[in-house]
């Protein structure tokens, strides 16, 4: 019965790690503009890796570059983390519908490997999921974006002082890169965006704020006065109809 449990999880883990080749894949270009980023904004090789070993979230990672180059405090980048990574705890909530039972330790340690994608290729997934299912999708793309973080370390190291300095400007490319998909997509993300942007602004010209705290504080009240905004079309809409 034993062995028959653990051929049945090493199957499940193989085709885990078959679900995340495409996931890996991906992430590889990803990580390694990533480490070449990190390398100009003066990371070493170990702190680079070290982030992509500890945190495991591309845009998280990308902002904390940003905010480590405007010279922010370890608690802004922290809290402004946990602020882009709130979703996580409604995709947590989504797939544990969808997990078969397992000891809690395991359902610890395979959603620390929760992202966007794995997420997606997890519930999307016809049978339920086991724990050797996400072991195994887990560990090839955290295999693929530590590494090749840590390439692109090397690589940025090999590159001329002037190109590694000028690289800096792609951070601000893969932001808009990010953000206008989603423009596209969603209004509410187009005004989240420009209100955001005109807070930080405010803060930052009249110095009523440090760098970090007016990036943090914008995204809060920008995030708040949308919802609010929006809840109240939608009672007005609802008493329009009736």
């Amino acid at each position: 019965m034993a062995e028959l449990a653990v051929n049945k999880q090493a199957s499940e883990f193989r085709k885990g790690l078959q679900s995340g080749i495409s996931i890996a894949i991906g992430y590889a270009p990803i990580a390694l503009t990533f480490g070449l980023l990190a390398k100009t904004t003066g990371l070493s090789i170990g702190e680079t890796v070290l982030m992509s070993l500890i945190v495991f979230a591309g845009a998280s990672q990308y902002i904390s570059l940003s905010l480590l180059s405007l010279g922010t405090g370890a608690f802004e980048i922290i809290l402004t983390t946990f602020i882009v990574n709130i979703r996580h705890f409604l995709m947590s909530t989504a797939l544990n519908e969808k997990c078969e039972e397992d000891h809690i330790v395991n359902k610890a340690i395979y959603s620390f490997g929760l992202t966007d994608e794995t997420f997606s290729v997890a519930a999307t997934r016809e049978e339920s999921v086991t724990a050797g299912y996400m072991f195994g999708v887990i560990s090839i793309s955290y295999s693929s974006w530590v590494i090749c973080s840590g390439l692109g370390h090397l690589i940025g190291a090999s590159l001329p002082q002037t190109l590694q300095e000028s690289m800096s400007v792609a951070l601000y490319a893969m932001f808009i890169g990010l953000l206008v998909p989603s423009m596209k997509k969603n209004a509410k993300v187009v005004f989240l965006a420009v209100l955001a942007a005109c807070f930080n602004t405010i803060f930052t010209l009249t110095n009523a704020l440090s760098t970090g705290w007016a990036i943090v504080i914008a995204t809060l009240l920008s995030a708040v006065i949308i919802e609010i905004i929006i809840g109240l079309k939608k009672k007005q809409g609802e008493r329009e109809h009736e």
